[in-house]
């Protein structure tokens, strides 16, 4: 962009319902890009096959979920996207994610915003 010379990438941008035609507008999609002293221009890619559509949709919804718990400060949201995770699902039962985000949070605390820093908040109740 500096120098104005074309360059190709692979780049992350928002979908906006036009690049992958077949995953959620909001997300946020790896696609060819050119870039340039214009700018990034994504290219569209149409739809990517309905299989790997079908796996990526609920990753998409998982981090939906994580976005949201931060932007409305809901501890409860953390777990569950936590939870709804294929790979520690996969791996850990209800009981040990729970304790594992416990564990998490606690030890990046000094890191995390206030509101995730309460150690009444650790432990939150799991109804």
């Amino acid at each position: 962009m500096v120098t104005g010379e074309s360059v190709g990438i692979v780049g992350n941008v928002m979908n906006h319902g036009r690049l992958i035609t077949n995953l959620q507008p909001e997300s946020c999609v790896e696609v060819p890009c050119l870039v340039n002293g214009t700018g990034v221009q994504s290219v569209s890619v149409g739809p990517i096959p309905t299989q790997c559509a079908a796996f990526i949709h609920p990753l998409i919804d998982l981090q939906a979920l994580t976005v949201e718990a931060a932007l409305e400060h809901d501890r409860q949201k953390i777990y569950q996207a936590i939870m709804l995770d294929p790979v520690i699902s996969g791996q850990l039962t209800l009981d040990q994610i729970w304790q594992l985000t416990d564990d998490l949070i606690a030890a990046e605390q000094r890191w995390l915003p206030e509101w995730l820093q309460s150690k009444e908040a650790v432990g939150a109740s799991r109804a």
